[in-house]
């Protein structure tokens, strides 16, 4: 199974503060990944490094076999445009415009035409067609994040990184947004990593990072919730290394 995103002994340091420690993995094509642990054990840092928008400060970092480390942020911008998508858990939709616009919007400020065939299939498919014309605040919480993942595959990325998606939503609505996940997977072979607090949300995903001290401590597969939940507790318990 071949790799989308590679990271090879990454490490990101902010002043004296180690965020993420040495860190060796890969994403592969056509899976769903988790990424789970204790509040500051450098979720975030991973996917912010992963993505390219937070070079490391030692190590490489790999998109599509494009070394994006050693890119101008010029370059890194243009290669996030075309390889990579981003779901933020507060959705990131510009007020002031419909949907449809917020949607189209990063592929016009790359002077991309929109496949409209690609995007009808995919707002098809998160049932907000009827919403389109309309600006984000008329919209639900869920159908806001349905908006933010559309525009995030807009471009057919080879990667969607989603940072906490179902944080704000309600039970019902995180689990149609997780049903999306994994379908777009399955049915599309895309890749997606989310990182998330919510042990339930987690197994839904094919594979589970779990990161302590700026590591990945396990790798978990297809985990029941319990499993999880037990696992965050015991490292929440341990002492900082």
């Amino acid at each position: 199974m071949s790799a989308v995103v590679t990271l090879e002994r990454v490490t990101r340091r902010y002043g004296e503060l180690t965020a993420l420690d040495d860190v060796t993995l890969s994403f592969p094509r056509g899976r769903f990944v988790a990424v789970m642990g204790p509040s500051g054990s450098g979720k975030s840092t991973l996917l912010n490094c992963a993505a390219a928008l937070d070079p490391p400060t030692s190590g490489s970092v790999a998109i599509g076999g494009v070394d994006v480390t050693r890119l101008s942020e010029a370059r890194r911008t243009e290669l996030r445009g075309k390889h990579v998508g981003f779901v933020f858990q507060s959705y990131n939709l510009l007020p002031v415009l419909s949907v449809e616009d917020n949607i189209t919007l990063p592929l016009r400020l790359a002077g991309v035409r929109p496949d409209r065939a690609w995007l009808a299939e995919l707002v098809d498919r998160v049932g907000i067609g009827d919403r389109l014309r309309h600006r984000p605040a008329e919209l639900s919480g869920g159908q806001r994040q349905r908006a933010a993942i559309v525009r995030a595959l807009a471009a057919r990325p080879d990667v969607v990184f989603a940072d906490e998606p179902t944080g704000a939503l309600d039970l019902r609505t995180a689990s149609a947004v997780l049903d999306l996940l994994r379908d777009l997977v399955e049915d599309l072979g895309q890749t997606v990593v989310m990182v998330t607090h919510d042990p339930v949300a987690a197994s839904r995903a094919h594979d589970t990072l779990v990161m302590a001290d700026g590591r990945v401590v396990d790798v978990l597969a297809s985990p029941r919730p319990e499993e999880l939940a037990v696992r965050l507790t015991r490292l929440a318990m341990e002492p900082a290394a």
